[in-house]
């Protein structure tokens, strides 16, 4: 049986077209994906034919709900930490051409789109977001830390619903995506064999996505803005904790949600919570440039602790959703062990084109 390929390319029409094309295993991305995409963006940039650039996925569940963890997972505890960074170096160096792309990128998104998914979607020109559309960054929740350029992106979200999003890993859905900036324009699911027709032709990409895009009433997170702008903006993940704790028993409107964030939020690794709300801080004032080379020593770092393999074993191979954090507390996460994970490399930088 010869195995369909992991990612299609197309030239059609004036666009080149992209099909991610693993459904079955939620369109996850892989290193080959990540190589194949990054050569044939590289050879569509120079040719003059190719006007526009569209990103979309198989199947109706996903976009992409992330990278291939099993496989870094598997890298990682068999000592190859060499191996799982080289597959992070060229993911992070794909989404800063993406970001870089001299023509318009366009990503059509129905479904779920997590984590690596974010990477080839996020940092284009354009995003389209279907009825199906589901975004989250949960890599909290795994021992791992929001990446694929988030500390860039999510700072750069209204308010604080950004720190929000890395520190819950909570969906949002296409109301809050176009609200928050995550996604450009929406349109509806039945539209879409039209739309990418539409975006194929000569016709400038603003003006067929202003054609079909179709506005979006207001998503929860967009109504509870004040409340999230409010809780989220302290500078210690210890003081939000005991914010969220305070508002629960306050007796206001917003006393459900904070109880149910802080409740979520104690499932995170405490570790990874740090690191989050570091970056945040740290993004909001950094090039893209800058946050792409501090994700690489973040994870240079992640990969060979503790806390990502457990949170794999926990949720994805195990299922047991019993991840047993070292350390257990956030009181035990030492300033100094998170300031290490942002420390230059002693060698093996991310050096970007």
């Amino acid at each position: 049986m010869t195995l369909a390929p992991e990612i299609l390319f197309e030239r059609r029409g004036a666009a080149g077209l992209v099909t991610l094309n693993r459904p079955q295993a939620l369109n996850a991305v892989t290193h080959p994906m990540v190589r194949a995409l990054a050569t044939k963006l590289a050879e569509w940039a120079k040719d003059p034919a190719v006007t526009r650039v569209i990103v979309r996925a198989a199947g109706e569940r996903a976009f992409s709900a992330g990278g291939d963890i099993r496989v870094l997972y598997d890298l990682g505890r068999g000592g190859k930490h060499a191996d799982a960074l080289r597959f992070w170096r060229e993911e992070y160096t794909l989404n800063t051409l993406i970001k870089r792309y001299p023509k318009p990128y366009i990503a059509l998104i129905d479904g779920i789109v997590m984590g690596g998914g974010v990477g080839v979607s996020i940092h284009g020109s354009h995003r389209v977001a279907g009825d199906r559309f589901q975004f989250a960054m949960p890599e909290v929740g795994i021992g791992f830390f929001p990446d694929v350029g988030a500390t860039w992106f999510l700072p750069r979200m209204p308010g604080q619903t950004g720190a929000y999003c890395a520190l819950t890993g909570e969906r949002l859905k296409a109301a809050d995506a176009l609200a928050t900036g995550i996604v450009t324009h929406h349109v509806a699911s039945s539209r879409w064999r039209d739309l990418t027709e539409a975006l194929c032709g000569t016709t400038p990409v603003d003006a067929v996505l202003s054609a079909f895009h179709e506005p979006l009433g207001l998503g929860p997170l967009t109504v509870r803005r004040k409340a999230v702008d409010a809780l989220f903006a302290l500078d210690h993940v210890e003081d939000l904790v005991a914010s969220l704790d305070d508002e629960a028993i306050s007796g206001s409107e917003s006393a459900g949600f904070a109880g149910a964030t802080a409740a979520l939020m104690r499932s995170k690794s405490p570790t990874s919570l740090k690191i989050a709300l570091a970056q945040m801080r740290f993004g909001k004032k950094a090039s893209f440039t800058d946050c792409m080379k501090m994700e690489f020593r973040i994870v240079s770092r992640v990969v060979r602790g503790h806390d990502f393999y457990e949170g794999v074993r926990a949720l994805i191979i195990d299922k047991d959703r019993q991840p047993r954090w070292r350390p257990e507390t956030l009181a035990d996460v030492s300033d100094t062990e998170i300031a290490h994970h942002f420390a230059p490399l002693e060698s093996g930088e991310l050096e970007l084109p």
